[in-house]
C-alpha cells in the first residue's frame, strides 16, 4: 500500500484499503479478516490493522466474534431492504434541503455524474458507473447542507454498496433515468418533486431487490 501524498492516519489509509477490497468483491462474504496476512499485504504492522478493524465495524461490513476473529459480513437480504427503506427516507430528505438550498455547484456536480455515469454503463465499466453513482448522492447530500446526513447515510451506504456488489447486476441502482429525474427537480427549484423522485428511484432499488430474492 502507497500512501504517496496523503498524510491522513495510517489507521484511515488502511481502513479504506480493506473497505475498498469488500466493496469490490475481493473478500467475500464470510472472508476471516487476518490481521497478520492484512498487516503482510499492506505493508504495516497490526496495529493499524487492528484499529482499522473496529473501525469497520462500526460501518456493518465487518463482524468481530468473540474468541473467533473478524470476518466480512454474510449477506442477508431481508436486512438490507429494512436498511434501504430507511436510507430513502434519507435520501429524499437530502434532496428536499439541497433543492431549497441549490448552492452554486451543484447542478453541474450532478451533470457531470450523470455524463460519465451514462458513458462508463454504455462501455459496460459498472466500477466506474457504481463510482458516479456514489458521487451523484454524495453531491446532493453535500448540498442539503446537513452534515449529520452524511455521518448517518454513510455506513447504510457502504453495507448496502457492498451487498449488491455481490447480488445485483445494479440495474436498478443505476438507472440515469431515474437521478435525471432527480437532477431537473432540483435544477427547477421543486423540492416535493426532488423528494419524490428520489423515494422513486430507491423503491426501484428495492424492487430490483426484492425480485432476484425469488
Amino acid at each position: 500500500m502507497s500512501v504517496g501524498a496523503d498524510h491522513r492516519p495510517l489507521r484511515e489509509l488502511v481502513a479504506d484499503a480493506i473497505l475498498q477490497r469488500i466493496l469490490s468483491g475481493e473478500y467475500e462474504p464470510g472472508t476471516r479478516l487476518l490481521e497478520d496476512r492484512l498487516a503482510e499485504e499492506l505493508g504495516v504492522s497490526r496495529n493499524p490493522v487492528r484499529e482499522s478493524i473496529r473501525a469497520l465495524e462500526a460501518t456493518g461490513l465487518v463482524e468481530v466474534r468473540p474468541r473467533r476473529g473478524a470476518y466480512v459480513v454474510e449477506v442477508d437480504r431481508d436486512d438490507l431492504i429494512q436498511l434501504l427503506r430507511v436510507r430513502s427516507v434519507l435520501e429524499a430528505y437530502a434532496a428536499e434541503l439541497a433543492t431549497a438550498r441549490r448552492p452554486d455547484g451543484l447542478v453541474d456536480e450532478l451533470d457531470r455524474c450523470l455524463i460519465e455515469g451514462r458513458a462508463a454503463s454504455e462501455n459496460d465499466d459498472l466500477v466506474r458507473a457504481a463510482e458516479c453513482h456514489r458521487d451523484f448522492h454524495l453531491a446532493v447530500e453535500r448540498g442539503a447542507g446537513n452534515r449529520y446526513i452524511g455521518e448517518t447515510t454513510g455506513p447504510l451506504r457502504h453495507r448496502t454498496e457492498f451487498v449488491f456488489s455481490v447480488l445485483s447486476d445494479s440495474r436498478s441502482m443505476l438507472s440515469w433515468e431515474e437521478h435525471q429525474r432527480i437532477r431537473d427537480a432540483i435544477d427547477a427549484g421543486d423540492t416535493a418533486g426532488a423528494r419524490e423522485r428520489t423515494i422513486d428511484h430507491m423503491t426501484a432499488v428495492i424492487d430490483d431487490l426484492a425480485r432476484t430474492a425469488t
